[in-house]
């Protein structure tokens, strides 16, 4: 079965289905999460499954799946960044394995507001231009280009490499 009928079959209360399909989103959703709520992004990735399954029906075509949910994701990682303290996942995931460079990175990161690594996360890991990150944090496109200067300022000067 392939993404798309996955979906539709969720959406008619097929309960395997919808297991399968959040089976299949739950790595790329805690990898999204944890990189923007850091330690908490398990928590993230939680409220955002849930969101996903309480919300599947509102979905009207199947093929924007990931983008909707990367969409719920961003925003409830910066969310959940708020009511808890930065972690490290982020940083490891930067420095590829390197625990030292991933302290250094940590560093540098903790400093940044979850809506500047919410920033970073969807520009530098996620590849998107300022129009598709500011569709997702559902913020204007000037703002994602001011965040992303600041955040990438601050990160440099954090960094102080």
């Amino acid at each position: 079965m392939d993404l798309s009928d996955l979906v539709i079959a969720a959406q008619r209360g097929d309960t395997m289905a919808m297991n399968d399909l959040l089976d299949e989103l739950s790595p790329y959703v805690s990898r999204l999460c944890g990189a923007i709520a850091l330690q908490h992004g398990a928590d993230a990735a939680q409220e955002t499954l849930i969101a996903v399954f309480r919300n599947l029906g509102r979905l009207r075509e199947p093929s924007a799946l990931y983008g909707w949910v990367r969409a719920i994701a961003a925003r409830e990682a910066v969310r959940t960044a708020h009511r808890f303290a930065p972690g490290l996942e982020l940083a490891e995931m930067a420095a590829g394995g390197d625990v030292e460079l991933a302290v250094d990175v940590r560093d540098a990161l903790d400093r940044l507001s979850p809506e500047h690594r919410a920033v970073l996360v969807l520009r530098d890991l996620e590849g998107m231009d300022e129009q598709q990150a500011a569709a997702v944090l559902d913020v204007p496109q000037g703002t994602v280009k001011s965040r992303l200067h600041r955040a990438r300022s601050s990160f440099r000067k954090a960094w102080g490499r």
